[in-house]
This record gives structure tokens, C-alpha cells and sequence, in this order.
């Protein structure tokens, strides 16, 4: 009788931290669809409406005018990034069978591109607030000189994100072969993938190079971008994994 209860006991845990992967899967997705709606609320619309590029006294006006939607891209941004820490990890699981190595290498990447490089990358608009927030310690500066110092911040955090851009690209060239080994995704998701990783390293490797290909290179990396990366997180919403298993939590 004892026998009994101690085998159900030890069981019982067992069946407690048994998780679907398909259910990973699906939450990983739910992520990386967050991932998008917060990075490109704060790219798209908060950068893309106050930062006049050229133009330093426009864009500080702008910015001060508008600081609550100028904050708010930051906190969006952060969330975007934390996100990104935790599809890192998820991903890391459920493409581990196609290769640990390779998907640890993958994990690392993405941790390095967005919640290190890009989250210490928005100290530069930190910066930008505080030569715009009046402190008396600014009044060495001239206005005009002021606002060449805001847009300075903020050209930097540009090519602050290029260099995270290099190490994503470099991550989604693994995912992507991850994605193509594995049986439990389909392998044109990991061709999207990969060319969308090539389109990462093309914007950041063309800006620094050659920057005057700045268009081009920025229009190649939203399309491969918006068809692999959403694909990608689309597939895991919907479909989940193709052969469903079960993870325990040693396996995470």
C-alpha cells in the first residue's frame, strides 16, 4: 500500500510540469506578434512622426510638444525587447532537437541584438529628454546648439539599432536553418527566415558601407522582414508545431 501511494506521489509531479509544445509554440507566436505591434508602434509612428530628419530645431520642437507620445515609444520599445528575451528562450526550446548547438547559438544572438544592444540603445533618447527638460546645467548650451545635440542622440540610436540589426540578421540566418532541419515546421518557413536575416544584414552592412543605398536597403529589409518574421510568428498562433509532444520542464 505504501508502495502505491509513494509511486503515485512521485508521479503527480510529473504530470504537473508536463507542458504541449505545440501550447509553447503558440505562446512563443503570441510573443513575437507583441514583439512587432510595440517595435513598430515606436519605429513606425513615434520615431517616424517627431523625427524630422535634417531638421534639429523641427524635430526637438516636435518632441517637446509631444513628450507623453516621445516616452511612450520608449516604454513601447521595452516592452518589445522583453518579449523578445523570452521568444529567445522558447525558440531555444522547441528547435533544440534540430540541433542544441545551433539553437543555443540562435538564442544567443537574439539575446545580444535586442535586449542588450537595443535596450542600452535608448539611453540615446534618454539623453534627448534631458537636453530638452531645461536643467540649469544645459544653459552653457545655445538653442540651436541644444537641438543639434537632440538629433545627434537620435542619429545615434539609428545606427544603434543597425548594429543590433547585424547580430539579428545573423540570428535569423541560424533560426532559419534550424527552422529548415526541424520536422516540426514546415521548410519554407525557414527559407522566409533566412532571407529575411539576409535583409537585416544587407540594411546594416550597405548603411555603414555605402549610405547613400540607404532606401534600397531599408525597403529590402521591411519586405523580407514583414513576410519571413510574421510568417513565422503567424504560423506559431495558428498551426502551432506539425507533430505535437510533450515537453517536461527538464526539457525547458
Amino acid at each position: 500500500m505504501a508502495t502505491t501511494t509513494d509511486s503515485v506521489r512521485t508521479t503527480r509531479p510529473h504530470r504537473e510540469q508536463t507542458v504541449s509544445t505545440r501550447t509553447l509554440a503558440r505562446l512563443t507566436g503570441l510573443l513575437y506578434l507583441l514583439v512587432f505591434v510595440t517595435a513598430g508602434f515606436s519605429e513606425g509612428y513615434v520615431r517616424a512622426t517627431l523625427i524630422v530628419p535634417g531638421d534639429a530645431t523641427a524635430t526637438a520642437a516636435n518632441i517637446a510638444a509631444a513628450e507623453s507620445l516621445f516616452r511612450l515609444g520608449i516604454v513601447s520599445d521595452l516592452i518589445a525587447f522583453s518579449a523578445d528575451a523570452v521568444v529567445a528562450v522558447l525558440l531555444y526550446v522547441l528547435l533544440r532537437p534540430a540541433g542544441r548547438t545551433l539553437a543555443l547559438v540562435a538564442a544567443a544572438l537574439r539575446l545580444v541584438a535586442h535586449p542588450a544592444i537595443a535596450s542600452l540603445n535608448l539611453l540615446t533618447h534618454v539623453v534627448a529628454l534631458e537636453l530638452l527638460s531645461g536643467a540649469t546645467y544645459l544653459t552653457v548650451f545655445e538653442p540651436a546648439q541644444r537641438d543639434a545635440l537632440v538629433l545627434l542622440s537620435l542619429t545615434a540610436h539609428g545606427y544603434g539599432y543597425l548594429i543590433g540589426g547585424l547580430f539579428f540578421g545573423l540570428h535569423l540566418l541560424v533560426l532559419g536553418t534550424l527552422l529548415y532541419r526541424s520536422d516540426r515546421f514546415p521548410a519554407i518557413l525557414g527559407v522566409l527566415v533566412v532571407l529575411a536575416g539576409g535583409g537585416y544584414l544587407t540594411e546594416s552592412l550597405v548603411l555603414f558601407l555605402v549610405p547613400a543605398y540607404e532606401p534600397v536597403a531599408s525597403a529590402v529589409v521591411v519586405v523580407t522582414a514583414v513576410v519571413g518574421e510574421l510568417t513565422l510568428a503567424l504560423y506559431l498562433v495558428v498551426k502551432g508545431i506539425r507533430t505535437e509532444r510533450s515537453a517536461t520542464v527538464e526539457e525547458i
